[in-house]
């Protein structure tokens, strides 16, 4: 796929600008392992005979959404209205919002589907349905909703089993509003092994293939079953029954999917660059300027096997430096440590680096956009930028 060549900055006369270039903190992502996640996840989808409904909260990008499918829109789920309406903007017309709905919110959510998009919300209780059902004959358009069903008693959702399921579904199909259920295996991020993967994928299909079940027995119509986890969609080996799979972080994982493993560090496609300004000897650190306002303050590697602190490090080739950790972040700075004996490697003040994050969806809100490189080029020093991706919400 082309990318479009966009300067990150002014370089110097003459000069690609390169990683060393841009003032840091920044973020990059390197567009061809980026482009080598999607097609492993949409070959899998393929191969399991289902839709691919990718979600964008992890990049909030439209550069990033055009790899998904040759640069045409695509289905997506967002997390926020933000995301919805700006994705809306850039050819966006068949969107889930997955997270349940506020009713204060539905102005907003009318006022898309008045412009020919397709926006799905999310709901969890009989107070929701009557307030879509009922904004929806107000407006004389019904809103489709999904009934969000709990698998794994993580956060929201209503158990297959729950006596208000069907009611909330009557009190939508009777407004022309039920189009499915949907749920989230949550807790697959604590799937330690491949079986526990597996277990926590079939788990996510039977529990809403199961309420799908239940609420076509009462006689009401289920068009979609949406299941769907960056763990449990890579780890899924028969989904009969479900007919869209959703997953956001595979677009660029990160160490938390790699201390499951999911994927490998060779994976992991946005990094941080960050600049050492400072060292404390006495207590063998070495200081940057990206804190937590450049990683997020996630701590998901902390529950694993390896706690990877805030990042692993690596130079700005890639290459990662053996034992060295960023162990601590104060809103500006970063602390690197070394560990299991490793030697603390002498990195003058000036030296650039990457931080690869525990989380990518919350490292990636921090920043406004991201500087792109293609590591297949290969260098010896600083990748060349090839472009420069704006986020589209949040700034």
């Amino acid at each position: 796929m082309n990318i479009p060549n966009i300067p990150a900055h002014a370089p110097s006369p003459g000069t690609a600008p390169t990683l060393a270039d841009p003032d840091t903190p920044f973020a990059v992502v390197d567009v061809q392992r980026t482009l080598r996640n999607i097609e492993r996840l949409s070959a899998r989808a393929d191969r399991l005979g289902v839709a691919l409904r990718p979600h964008v909260k992890t990049a909030k990008s439209l550069d990033v959404a055009r790899l998904l499918h040759d640069g045409t829109p695509c289905p997506v789920t967002v997390s926020t209205l933000a995301e919805a309406e700006t994705f809306a903007e850039g050819g966006y017309t068949d969107i889930t919002y997955a997270v349940g709905i506020d009713p204060h919110k539905l102005p907003r959510v009318f006022a898309l589907l008045r412009r020919g998009v397709t926006l799905r919300v999310l709901l969890d209780s009989t107070e929701q349905a009557a307030s879509v059902a009922d904004a929806s004959c107000r407006a004389g358009l019904p809103l489709p909703a999904q009934i969000e069903i709990d698998c794994d008693g993580h956060r929201g959702g209503l158990r297959p089993d729950a006596p208000a399921l069907t009611e909330i579904g009557r009190i939508l199909h009777d407004a022309g509003c039920l189009d499915g259920v949907l749920t989230h295996a949550g807790e697959s991020y604590f799937a330690h092994s491949a079986e526990d993967r597996r277990v926590a994928a079939r788990n996510e299909r039977d529990t809403a293939v199961a309420a799908a079940e239940r609420l076509r027995a009462a006689g009401l119509p289920v068009t979609t079953v949406s299941v769907g986890s960056t763990p449990t969609a890579h780890a899924a080996e028969d989904l009969t029954g479900v007919t869209e799979l959703r997953a956001g972080n595979y677009v660029f994982f990160d160490l938390v999917m790699a201390g499951i493993g999911v994927c490998h560090l060779q994976d992991l496609a946005l990094s941080v660059v960050v600049t050492v300004i400072g060292h404390r000897p006495e207590h063998g650190w070495i200081i940057t300027d990206g804190g937590w306002m450049a990683m997020s303050r996630d701590r998901g590697t902390a529950v694993q096997a390896q706690d990877q602190g805030y990042g692993l490090v690596t130079d700005l080739a890639g290459d990662l430096l053996p034992g060295l950790v960023m162990t601590a972040a104060s809103q500006e700075h970063g602390t690197l440590t070394a560990r299991d004996g490793a030697q603390l490697p002498d990195l003058p003040i000036g030296t650039r680096l990457r931080i690869l994050p525990n989380h990518a969806c919350a490292t990636a809100a921090q920043h406004r956009g991201y500087h792109v490189i293609d590591g297949t080029l290969g260098t010896d020093t600083a990748p060349a930028v090839q472009a420069f991706w704006e986020r589209v919400t949040g700034w």
